[in-house]
């Protein structure tokens, strides 16, 4: 997969890329990474990307066309997202939607907002939730992490993912490890009993009850 995020500031996006589990995928070209600054396809002298909004009012507007010569210079073709606290809200589901595309491209924002004409050249409008950022930023890291750790291969095992909350409209179920007692809050017995069936019954149990207690808006689904 590649992944190309537009965005006015790519110092705050590089270090995601060198540690952790990015990090360790883009080392076994499991994905491909760039940034591309749409600054460098503004169309005036002064390099500058925003102005003030026709009709009046407070702060500046991100223009359309240097974003849109940006997204022109992508050869490939490629699945377009605008980050927008306007757009449907990002969650398990699409992470697993979008991993499907060989080309993700970001979209991030600044100032008071873009050009409403940017709209006509994605494919869709993505947020985080019900605030408002600086930027695109910080949303795109997270996007892109949610998704990379799907593709086949970066993590040990399907497992690994499969377990997470929210993959199947669960939450997790608990997990445990050493030292088997703590100040007396001690793990639960079935966990070091060796039998997988119950460990697995449990584990099932725990995570409808935790859903049921802490998001009985996913059991609805």
């Amino acid at each position: 997969m590649k992944i190309t995020i537009l965005s006015l500031f790519p110092e705050m996006i590089n270090p995601i890329f060198n540690a952790s589990i990015l990090k360790r995928a883009l080392e076994k070209e499991l994905i491909e990474f760039e940034i591309i600054n749409f600054r460098d396809f503004s169309t005036n002298k002064h390099k500058t990307v925003d102005d003030t909004p026709y009709g009046g009012g407070s702060g500046m507007v991100l223009s359309v066309e240097p974003i849109y010569f940006a997204l022109e210079s992508i050869n490939t073709k490629s699945h377009k997202i605008l980050l927008t606290p306007q757009g449907s809200t990002f969650n398990q589901k699409k992470a697993k939607d979008l991993v499907e595309f060989d080309h993700l491209v970001f979209i991030c924002g600044h100032y008071e907002g873009f050009d409403e004409r940017v709209r006509e050249f994605v494919d869709e409008e993505l947020s985080l939730g019900d605030f408002v950022m600086t930027g695109g930023e910080i949303a795109a890291i997270a996007m892109v992490d949610a998704i990379v750790r799907l593709i086949p291969g970066v993590l040990g095992s399907k497992e690994s993912y499969e377990n997470d909350s929210f993959f199947n409209d669960y939450l997790d179920f608990p997990q445990y490890t050493k030292p088997r007692d703590f100040m007396g809050h001690k793990v639960p017995d079935v966990l070091v009993s060796g039998d997988h069936e119950k460990i697995a019954k449990w584990r099932k149990e725990m995570q409808e009850k935790k859903t049921l207690e802490r998001r009985p808006d996913l059991l609805k689904k």
